[in-house]
């Protein structure tokens, strides 16, 4: 067995053996790498193990390097997904170890694996995040008489209110209401550039829901087709969208048109404990399934804790909110490069 690193005229190669195993994610795809670095600047090391010529294993990395945060090798930045993707456990002993080494090589202050299910090799991680998935039934009714009822009569408030959903094909509008809704939430938001990279490189697994209230845009989301499942990625709502149910009848129209498609996975993503995103899809009849994140600390002597509850992060969290908007576009992106 060798283990590579991913050259241009190996993309194709990854890429089918994603697609062709079971456990894949959308964020083990080789087109990530071009996202990251092109748009966000972090160098990505692709590997791949081999065996008699054919691809085994694949693991996406991330060098994402922050004075303000950390240094680190994630598989993968900006993705809740990661990890190593393999045939058998010595092909994902082999990888991870090749990461361990490059990590070292690096001089990064951990490594982290984000696994969305447990792994036979342990390493050490942290109880944080979950994720929310669902199997869909194959008619819209049926899987609005899914949700619980209180949360049920929010998505037919947003329906009363006469809200609609279109899809649009550039981020101009999505990117003005998804900037708000950070901001309002004390988050830097991502460079446009990011989501223009994300729309043009996936193309039509790359998917933008607007809600608009008489034409005007309340609400907006980014979502993500692969294979049998939508992941609604990053999605806000503007000052009015509370009032108008504009969130709830968003996430509804998702779940609806995924239907019609013939999508069969609803992924709500991933949220921390104790956070308001939690108990909003808790509040869908989702339940929470445990994240398997595993870190090797290299430089570190703890394992990290950038996340917004984190105590020495709230003053700057209100700080953040009190922004008039157009500042916070202008000095979000240089920071939220490193939030990965």
């Amino acid at each position: 067995m060798q283990i590579e690193t991913l050259v241009p005229e190996a993309s194709a190669r990854w890429d089918a053996y994603v697609n062709q195993h079971p456990d894949a994610t959308f964020f083990h795809l080789s087109t990530w790498k071009q996202v990251l670095e092109g748009s966000l600047g972090h160098p990505c090391h692709y590997l791949y193990a081999e065996q008699e010529g054919e691809i085994v294993g694949v693991l996406p990395l991330g060098h994402v390097q922050s004075r303000l945060f950390s240094n680190a090798l994630i598989s993968t930045p900006f993705c809740v997904y990661g990890g190593a993707l393999v045939n058998d456990r010595q092909a994902r002993e082999a990888l991870e170890q090749a990461a361990v080494d490059l990590a070292r090589k690096l001089e990064v202050d951990y490594l982290e694996l984000r696994y969305l299910d447990s792994p036979d090799v342990k390493r050490e991680g942290k109880d944080l995040y979950v994720t929310f998935r669902k199997q869909l039934e194959p008619e819209p009714e049926a899987n609005l008489k899914a949700v619980p009822r209180k949360q049920r009569a929010m998505i037919r408030k947003g329906i009363k209110a006469g809200l609609t959903s279109v899809i649009d094909q550039n981020v101009e509008r999505f990117y003005d209401v998804y900037a708000e809704s950070v901001r309002n939430l004390g988050t830097p938001v991502f460079p446009k550039t990011y989501f223009q990279s994300l729309k043009e490189t996936f193309g039509n697994a790359c998917e933008i829901l607007m809600v608009e209230d008489q034409s005007r845009p309340v609400a907006g989301v980014m979502n993500f087709y692969f294979r049998d499942q939508v992941l609604p990625y990053y999605g806000g709502g503007t000052a009015a969208a509370r009032q108008l149910k504009a969130n709830d009848f968003m996430y509804w129209e998702v779940m609806r048109r995924a239907v019609e498609k013939g999508i069969k996975i609803f992924d709500f993503g991933r949220s921390k404990k104790g956070t308001g995103s939690y108990r909003f899809k808790t509040h869908w009849g989702f339940e929470p399934q445990p994240l398997h994140y595993q870190y090797e600390l290299i430089k570190a002597r703890e394992l990290p804790d950038i996340n917004p509850l984190n105590p020495k992060y709230q003053l700057f969290i209100k700080a953040w909110q009190r922004l008039p908007l157009p500042v916070s576009k202008l000095i979000g992106p240089w920071l939220a490069r490193s939030l990965g």
